[in-house]
């Protein structure tokens, strides 16, 4: 259950999301990557077994009732946190609140400070109400060295985080999904900034599409952010949180989890969240790739029925949502 906290928050809110056909999908996504990509390609195929190596992950597939949870937010970790009344929330109950327990999650999101001993940022990639699978959680967390300012990428195997995350659930069945290729980036956006503004510019405001999976940086070396120990001074503004964020140039290859969302339906929800590992001990939030001629990215996703808000913070801002 979620810890008790002076935050105020809204009740659990739910809303749903536009989910027009894959091969509708598709096309938009192919469109607007072509717009930032040299090499493109979108498909409708069967989900790979995403168990196995390089992904790595929790269960087999993204399909089956899939839907989005944003958990608290960056105003419980921007300007200031507080620290006698941190917000801890469990996976297993974030799967009950999303009505679909026994959900297999994965996402970006703030890992536990209690039990990681330091803030850090959070890859969730669990089967939740598994106690009986020693392997349902392959979670990651990451965290700054306090030696050498390194990234220090470690094994997270507890249902708890904090302050915030943007998840995707699903059954975790194999089925159909969207395969999307790119590689040789010739435009400024990210792959997933550029996937996202291209449904915003297709679906508007009234539609908002939502996709989650996870995607590979094959090729090529990215920008990611790790997060340090909480500030002990007040961050008022985005140059002030870059500022206190560690960046890193880490190569690939890289396993990212991610979630995004065409449009806000009113929900204060961050747009787009992305964090990944890999088996060389790198990982964190990603930003964009550095070496856009050499790049390759290879993604899984699928559309979100459902958008759930939980744990909202009624005072609310824009800073710190890169």
């Amino acid at each position: 259950m979620e810890a008790k906290s002076g935050q105020s928050t809204f009740p659990d809110q739910k809303a749903p999301l536009y989910n027009p056909p894959l091969a509708e999908i598709e096309t938009v996504l192919r469109k607007g990557l072509e717009k930032n990509f040299g090499l493109v390609s979108v498909s409708v195929a069967e989900c790979p077994d995403l168990r196995e190596t390089p992904w790595n992950l929790a269960a087999p597939g993204l399909c089956g009732n899939a839907r989005l949870a944003d958990v608290g937010g960056v105003p419980n970790l921007v300007p200031l946190v507080d620290l006698e009344n941190i917000q801890y929330f469990d996976f297993d109950d974030v799967a009950k609140r999303c009505d679909l327990p026994g959900a297999f999650i994965l996402g970006a999101g703030a890992g536990s400070s209690r039990f990681v001993g330091v803030n850090c940022e959070l890859m969730p990639n669990l089967r939740t109400a598994k106690e009986d699978d020693p392997g349902r959680i392959r979670s990651f967390s990451a965290k700054v060295s306090e030696e050498d300012g390194s990234c220090i990428l470690e094994r997270y195997n507890s249902r708890e985080f904090s302050l915030l995350a943007n998840l995707f659930l699903s059954e975790g069945n194999p089925g159909k999904v969207l395969k999307v290729e790119a590689s040789n980036r010739t435009g400024d956006q990210n792959f997933v900034t550029c996937m996202r503004l291209a449904l915003a510019e297709h679906y508007g405001p009234t539609k908002p599409v939502a996709l989650g999976g996870a995607f590979l940086i094959d090729k090529g070396k990215a920008k990611l952010h790790v997060m340090p120990a909480f500030s002990k001074v007040p961050l008022q503004t985005d140059k002030d949180v870059a500022d206190w964020l560690r960046f890193y140039e880490m190569k690939s290859q890289l396993v990212c989890l991610s979630v995004f969302i065409s449009h806000d339906p009113d929900l204060d929800l961050r747009l787009e969240h992305t964090h990944c590992f890999s088996d060389h001990g790198e990982g964190g939030h990603y930003h964009w790739d550095t070496t856009p001629e050499e790049v390759k990215y290879i993604g899984y996703f699928v559309p979100a029925q459902d958008v759930y808000r939980l744990g909202r913070p009624k005072s609310t801002h824009n800073v710190g949502r890169d």
